[in-house]
């Protein structure tokens, strides 16, 4: 008989998946295009929301499935995690599931606003300044999220024995430099450069650590579920 799955679980897996694969195709399609850095200059930014506002509706069109997939991923790994956590007296993997929320309402706020200024820039570029700082504020303060959906779910699923260590360390350094990125924002959003580079290479570090965790959860089988 094939072996049985745990289905929650299994549904958190897969939306863990989905969700790594939208967010990098939304920035496979906006990148190319020239989405300015955090602590681009003000005519940039006009100029890139001035012409390319199809392209930012484009790659914005993709984000309202991706923070569902989140939810659910987070949702299916506490699902995987909670009896183990309840038996220890823990809830990290609560703390996770927070992060992943957190950061969707965080991201969906930067949306918000790259969709404002594709809809007004080519009217009125005074209003842009504001808008865009605004943008590379949330945008890199963002980074606490994740490093809390990383610290959360890392530590829950290393001490459940979901989590192999090599994976456990990816995520909590992932964390560590999102979260290093986000306490430097100020320094981002003036000079940019090595200081969003920190925060990328956390960001490609957390993509990776979705993937294989949605593995791990599309994987584990009823005998070895800890929900």
């Amino acid at each position: 008989m094939p072996r049985k799955t745990n289905s929650f679980a299994r549904v958190g897996g897969i939306a863990g998946i989905g969700f790594a694969t939208t967010i990098v195709l939304a920035n496979v399609i906006a990148a190319p295009a020239g989405l300015p850095l955090t602590g681009a200059d003000i005519g940039e930014v006009n100029a890139f929301f001035g012409t390319q506002a199809g392209i930012v509706g484009i790659s914005s069109a993709l984000t309202p499935a991706a923070w569902v997939l989140a939810t659910l991923f987070g949702a299916g790994a506490v699902a995987a995690l909670r009896r183990s956590e309840h038996d220890r007296g823990e809830a990290w993997s609560l703390v996770g599931l927070a992060g992943l929320i957190l950061q969707n309402a965080t991201f969906a706020g930067v949306i918000a606003i790259r969709l404002a200024l594709g809809a007004t820039t080519a009217q009125d570029s005074s209003a842009s300044s504001g808008l865009w700082a605004l943008h590379d504020a949330l945008f890199t303060l963002n980074g606490t999220f994740l490093a809390l959906g990383l610290l959360g779910l890392s530590i829950a699923g290393l001490r459940a024995g979901l989590v192999l260590p090599w994976h456990g360390a990816l995520g909590l350094v992932s964390a560590a430099l999102l979260f290093g990125s986000a306490t430097l924002t100020p320094l981002a959003m003036a000079h940019g450069g090595a200081f969003g580079l920190l925060g990328l290479v956390g960001w490609l570090m957390w993509v990776a650590w979705i993937v294989i965790y949605g593995i791990k959860l599309i994987r584990l089988t009823p005998a070895r579920a800890y929900a």
